[in-house]
């Protein structure tokens, strides 16, 4: 048997009602996640929930993508974000592998490919 350990969170960043600096989709903290570095992400709710996981080659510039993009099965629930953990993962098929780890473990409500719980 395969025993996965869901691996501990890098950077954590919540978001912030009344943000003096200069933020990003109300995250003051967004500078703290790597720009060059691949691993995989977690949105939650307030409530702490797990909303979405993903994986990218370079974190910083795929979570802001999420919050941009048309596509992302994420448009509909950006504002329900308020906190993101982010675990740097260099191996591309070891990301592969928690992405989907996660998503089925601890249900992320709204991945919608790689889901074998529903």
């Amino acid at each position: 048997m395969i025993n996965i350990t869901i691996p501990k969170a890098d950077v954590t960043i919540t978001k912030k009602d009344h943000p003096e600096l200069s933020n990003i989709y109300g995250f003051t903290d967004f500078h703290l996640i790597t720009r060059d570095k691949g691993g995989i992400f977690m949105f939650y709710n307030n409530n702490d929930e797990l909303l979405f996981v993903g994986k990218a080659r370079k974190l910083r510039q795929r979570i802001k993508k999420h919050f941009e993009d048309t596509v992302s099965p994420m448009k509909m629930h950006r504002d329900e974000v308020t906190k993101i953990a982010v675990c740097i993962v260099d191996d591309p098929v070891h990301r592969e592998i928690y992405e989907t780890y996660i998503i089925n473990k601890l249900k992320a409500k709204y991945n919608i490919d790689k889901v074998f719980f529903r």
